[in-house]
């Protein structure tokens, strides 16, 4: 099989960027799992007794003490980090350095999987993962794309998936001032520059879930080289008008439900991080099972039970990953910003304003198990140029989005994690948004999709 490895020769960063390959040594591994030995399960209480949530493992109050017995078990004997990273490895793996837009002397390593094509009119996208995840929830849908296309020759794409400032095996974010999701964006829209992706040569498409669609929003309102945007998450406010009960289907309506209790009974980990991130990064860098404990209840709770994944290996090996890079301190601090747009009204707060005005044309996968699954009235109310979605639930009726575009419903289920949890089917969604609106290469003649 091909590697796919061939970055475009006009990229500007060709000369910086060096092929990456992850290996952690046999003393930081040692000490990981010396430090995994010595970690103390809590005593049985009423509160980690409860198992009676919609996902396993976790209860009405959180984790569960059994989960996290069993996985500690598994992660001492049977998980078996170098094999997670042999499958990382499979892949190509490039790390270059970019410079921050307010400090040019301030420089940044990112780290970045690419699957390059060999086809002169390959469209670039590039795939932006969230939290508490990290560019492992990309792997099984590379993993997709390799086997369907098989050579480079063949793919229609450029496939590019970063690890966002301050997440695994990028740096960052900076140590000298304050930073948000505008410098994640920043720094993902000079990655697509500096791989030769700008306007002069077509442009890209961003493609997000989670801090992934802020980012990707963003850089589609922000950047003219960023030609589509194409979204798995998406928070927008109930638009006046719109009715509830008469414009929303039977699936929308249960979203809304489970986002209700959500906000009331989930939230607290986002207040956390955005007011507290100093003491919570330092608290769960004390020790492997503190880390796993707040970010495995994450991948538990937000995904579809109904899925097979995220599987436990995947959760170990994100968990692991983020112990050896110290990711926890480095990442939470977007959640700052996150914290202060919660109390800001839509109308006030610029970085929304942001959004919500962007132009380009957009696209959006619902899947009912997201955390926050905005209905499609909501969303074309307040987002502008939606050309394309496709819900994910158990109905078969068809919709349009009003005032052109196209849409389906599958029979198809899903949470927040879909990369993970439905990675083939995310992937047919992104092919099948791009094959709609990239007119500019298929000559289409269609004024509402046209880039």
């Amino acid at each position: 099989m091909e590697s796919f490895s061939t970055i475009p020769p006009h990229a500007p960063l060709l000369s910086s960027i060096q092929p990456f390959n992850l290996h952690i040594a046999d003393q930081q591994l040692d000490d990981f799992k010396q430090a995994l030995s010595f970690g103390k399960i809590a005593p049985e209480t009423y509160e980690n007794l409860q198992d009676d949530g919609e996902a396993e493992g976790v209860g009405r109050f959180g984790l569960t003490r059994k989960w996290l017995v069993e996985a500690k078990k598994v992660w001492e004997g049977e998980f078996d980090w170098r094999e997670t990273e042999t499958h990382i490895n499979t892949f190509n793996n490039y790390k270059v350095p970019i410079h921050a837009d307010d400090n040019p002397s301030e420089e940044f390593t990112i780290h970045f999987i690419g699957m390059f094509s060999a086809k002169p009119d390959a469209i670039p996208i590039v795939l932006i993962h969230g939290w508490p995840g990290c560019f492992i929830e990309f792997l099984d849908l590379l993993t997709h794309f390799r086997e369907k296309y098989t050579e480079p020759s063949n793919l229609p794409y450029h496939l590019i998936v970063p690890s966002l400032p301050g997440y695994t095996l990028s740096s960052g974010p900076s140590l000298k001032h304050d930073s948000g999701k505008i410098f994640m964006a920043s720094m993902m829209h000079k990655l697509m520059l500096g791989l030769g992706f700008d306007e002069s040569h077509g442009g890209y498409i961003a493609q997000g879930g989670d801090l992934g669609s802020f980012t990707a929003n963003i850089m589609g309102a922000m950047y003219p080289d960023c030609k589509a945007v194409h979204l798995n998450f998406l928070i927008v406010p109930k638009p006046d008008g719109v009715n509830d009960e008469t414009d929303l289907t039977s699936a929308e309506k249960a979203g809304l439900k489970r986002c209700e209790e959500f906000m009331d009974l989930g939230i607290a980990y986002a207040q956390e991080q955005g007011t507290r991130p100093a003491t919570l990064g330092l608290v769960l860098s004390s020790n492997p099972l503190a880390l796993l404990s707040w970010i495995g209840e994450k991948f538990l709770a937000w995904s579809d039970p109904q899925c097979l994944q995220p599987s436990l290996n995947h959760i170990l090996s994100i968990a692991t990953l983020y112990w050896f890079t110290d990711t926890i301190p480095r990442c939470l601090y977007p959640y700052r910003e996150t914290n202060r747009l919660r109390k800001t009204p839509p109308d006030q707060s610029e970085l929304y304003k942001l959004i919500m005005n962007n132009e380009k044309p957009k696209g959006f996968s619902w899947f009912p198990w997201e955390l926050h699954p905005t209905p499609m009235a909501y969303i074309r109310e307040r987002l502008r140029n939606i050309v394309w979605y496709r819900r994910h639930d158990e109905q078969s009726a068809a919709a349009r989005v009003g005032g052109g575009g196209s849409g389906t419903v599958e029979k198809v289920r899903g949470g927040h994690f879909a990369a993970l949890e439905r990675p083939e089917v995310l992937a047919q969604d992104v092919e099948d948004f791009v094959a709609e609106i990239w007119s500019k290469k298929t000559g289409s003649s269609s004024e509402s999709t046209r880039l």
